[in-house]
C-alpha cells in the first residue's frame, strides 16, 4: 500500500512539474513577445514536445505496470 501511494505521489509530482515548467516557459515567451532566433523557437517547441511525451509515458506507465502483475 505504501509503495502504491508513493508511486502515485511521484507521478503526480512529475506531471505537475511538467505543467508548471511549460506554463513558466510560456509566460516568459509571452513577456518577450515570442521574439527569438529560429533555434530558440525550435528548442522551445522540442522541449514542449518532450515534456508532453514525458507526461504521457508517466500516465501510461502506471496502466501498463498494473496489467503485468
Amino acid at each position: 500500500m505504501q509503495n502504491r501511494t508513493s508511486t502515485a505521489l511521484m507521478r503526480s509530482a512529475a506531471i505537475a512539474g511538467n505543467i508548471l515548467f511549460v506554463l513558466w516557459m510560456t509566460f516568459n515567451a509571452l513577456k518577450e513577445g515570442f521574439s527569438g532566433t529560429i533555434y530558440e523557437k525550435i528548442s522551445y517547441a522540442g522541449l514542449i514536445c518532450l515534456l508532453a511525451l514525458n507526461s504521457y509515458l508517466v500516465l501510461g506507465g502506471g496502466r501498463q505496470e498494473q496489467t503485468i502483475k
